[in-house]
């Protein structure tokens, strides 16, 4: 039942298995003392690019067509393409609405606002340092995606098999998918030395490295803790893979800092990682709870696989084309640190002399401002708005093992909405 699941996969492990937990608290990364493992098992890898007629995302169009050449397989496997017979049927996602944040997830107001008022009762008053530093960042607002996106397939899976409330499993995975997501940006936070988080100070600027990086294990703990206690091995192991993943992907970009070797290939690999693990684990959980077939959860999986990846795809663009104000960091922050996404590697193909700004690590004055220029001017952005459409038209394409319903059109909604962020 797990073969949609990264821990059947082998891309990399010599190296990945190094960091088995989710756990931060030693992980002051080297570049060049790691970057000789980076490529360890990773050609084998297929994104796909390019193989798929794209999902429009221009505000206004009356409907989203979705058509393909290849059935959505997982993003890692031995690149074996899977040739439709005929393009599935057009997919009608017009919104009732405009597509807000406001409306978003209306239809799971309600389970939102029950999460949020369990959310401290569940992390626990053990120790009221590592309280108050949980409180910080639950407490500095987010979209609370993830488990929107429980709730929203738990109650479209429901249907499916007659349920007629979610289970007491389904708000539990919620709040632990949180509780990981949560975890996991106070790591990031430690690792990248982030200042502020959504309009906030960080856990680390507040109460320092220290008590940030227990936080962050305190949470990753509390989740497993209540994860065993679901008592459903199936989903125990589809999240547990997720906290090794997290670790996994820092490993893979702390090794390719200013690399500008780096494939597409190795970026979706850790974009899944860092990203899109948590979410497709989320959707196909949410499936499991509500009983569906492993076919259905498949596609759950494959689902926020795709979103997950699609999202991460958007964020890196709008690190371009945001200013600071909008973003809450420097612009092409990305970029100075080293971590190369999808719009640079795009653009290395066309432009030599990126390369060698980059390989400099912007030593020169105006270097990384010059850097960011040549990555609008010579297509990288273009290129990857089309890799993030090609991933939101697959994630669409999984949705059609749903029923019609307010549900699932919330699920088309949000692969939209980000879409619509690079209008």
């Amino acid at each position: 039942m797990m073969s949609m699941t990264c821990h059947n996969l082998d891309f990399g492990r010599t190296v990945l298995d190094l960091v088995a937990c989710g756990c931060s608290s030693s992980a002051s990364f080297d570049r060049y003392s790691v970057r000789n493992c980076k490529k360890a098992n990773s050609k084998g890898f297929n994104g796909g690019y390019g193989a798929h007629k794209l999902v429009s995302s221009q505000r206004g169009r009356s409907r989203c067509k979705v058509s393909s050449m290849k059935t959505a397989e997982t993003l890692f496997n031995d690149k074996k393409h899977v040739v439709a017979e005929s393009p599935p049927p057009v997919l009608n996602v017009e919104p009732s609405s405009p597509i807000s944040l406001t409306n978003l997830f209306e239809v799971v107001s309600d389970d939102l606002q029950t999460l949020n008022r369990n959310l401290k009762m569940v992390v626990g008053a053990d120790n009221p340092v590592l309280m108050s530093a949980a409180e910080q960042i639950f407490g500095a607002g987010g979209k609370r995606m993830r488990p929107a996106l429980v709730f929203l397939v738990s109650r479209a899976t429901a249907e499916l098999v007659g349920l007629k409330e979610l289970t007491k499993e389904h708000r539990r995975l919620a709040e632990i998918i949180e509780m990981i997501h949560t975890a996991s940006l106070i790591h990031d936070d430690v690792l990248d030395d982030s200042d502020m988080r959504r309009g906030k100070e960080t856990v680390h600027q507040l109460y320092g490295t220290r008590v940030a990086v227990l936080a962050g294990d305190f949470m990753f703990a509390q989740s497993s803790w209540y994860l065993a206690n679901l008592e459903n091995l199936e989903v125990i192991k589809l999240i547990s893979q997720v906290i090794k993943d997290f670790a996994s992907g820092e490993i893979k970009q702390a090794s390719s800092l200013f690399d500008c070797d780096l494939e597409l290939e190795e970026y979706l690999i850790k974009s899944y990682y860092k990203t899109a693990s948590l979410i497709a684990a989320s959707t196909k959980g949410a499936a499991i709870f509500s009983g569906v077939d492993s076919f259905i959860a498949k596609k759950m999986y494959e689902y926020g696989r795709n979103l997950g990846l699609s999202f991460q795809v958007v964020d890196d663009i709008l690190d371009f084309t945001q200013s600071a104000e909008q973003l809450g960091k420097p612009a092409g922050s990305d970029l100075a640190k080293g971590n190369l996404t999808a719009p640079v590697i795009f653009a290395l193909k066309t432009e030599p002399k990126l390369r060698d700004i980059i390989e400099s690590e912007f030593s020169e004055t105006g270097s990384l401002e010059e850097a960011i220029e040549l990555v609008k001017s010579c297509g990288g952005i273009e290129k990857a708005q089309e890799l993030a459409k090609e991933k939101a038209d697959l994630a669409i394409q999984n949705l059609q093992s749903l029923p019609q319903s307010a549900f699932r059109k919330a699920l088309e909604d949000i692969v939209m909405f980000n879409l619509e962020r690079i209008d």
